[in-house]
């Protein structure tokens, strides 16, 4: 198929708009600059608009989920716990989740059928990091902060954190802290913050690379934007271009 017409058909802009940007020279294929109209390409080919990743296979869907407290991070539970079939029943797409959070904490959560993606963005050998937002008990201390960032060992090795900061207090009471690291082991977060004598009462993923959580409601799901998929898609495409396998 053309590409002005691939990039029409996947949402990219219309037809013309997508003409006068190859014309323009903003297109790449494979990394490739392509100016000329005529180009036949596949839905599996590497296009980029303005050296941001763009996705022609229509099939793929990328969903971000608010996960509520209470839900596992399974499409289907063994167990018969409430799990995110709920979420994503509509879909006719196969989708599985991006990572995991454990049922207790709510937050950013990932849907795609795109595997490859999904490699990337869960496997801590790549660096995507993630930032969440934790109520804890007890007053945190700028010495505590600086334990989490230098590490603190755990029962399965040990673990820093990439950045950590207070961003609220109640008298000596609770703490609220945020905590970033690309580690995606099992309650790391919480065992973190358990670890330096502040126990975990709420905890919610924030934000997931680029993605931002924002005003979405708890149990709420919606499609990526184009800007938002178009940085999840460099990410993986510039991670499997340096050859950075776990």
């Amino acid at each position: 198929m053309r590409l002005q017409k691939l990039m029409a058909a996947a949402g990219v802009a219309s037809r013309r708009v997508s003409e006068n940007m190859i014309e323009a020279g903003r297109v790449e294929v494979n990394g490739d600059v392509v100016t000329e109209l005529g180009r036949r390409v596949r839905p599996d080919d590497l296009v980029s608009v303005d050296g941001v990743a763009i996705q022609l296979d229509t099939s793929r869907r990328y969903l971000m989920l608010n996960k509520p407290v209470g839900i596992v991070s399974s499409l289907q539970d063994d167990r018969g716990r409430p799990d995110l079939q709920r979420f994503v029943a509509r879909y006719e797409e196969r989708l599985f989740n991006v990572g995991r959070l454990d049922a207790q904490t709510s937050g950013l959560l990932i849907l795609t059928n795109d595997g490859e993606l999904a490699h990337v963005l869960a496997h801590p050998s790549f660096g995507v990091l993630k930032t969440y937002i934790a109520k804890v008990e007890g007053r945190v201390s700028a010495q505590t902060i600086g334990k989490l960032l230098s590490g603190v060992e755990l029962e399965d090795g040990p673990i820093s954190a990439d950045k950590a900061r207070i961003v609220g207090q109640a008298g000596a009471v609770e703490t609220m802290v945020e905590i970033t690291l690309h580690s995606g082991r099992n309650r790391i977060v919480r065992r973190m913050l358990e670890e330096v004598g502040h126990p975990v009462i709420d905890l919610v993923r924030r934000q997931f690379g680029p993605l931002h959580l924002g005003t979405l409601a708890p149990g709420e799901i919606r499609d990526l934007t184009k800007a938002e998929l178009g940085a999840l898609l460099t990410i993986s495409r510039e991670a499997n271009a340096t050859g950075s396998q776990p």
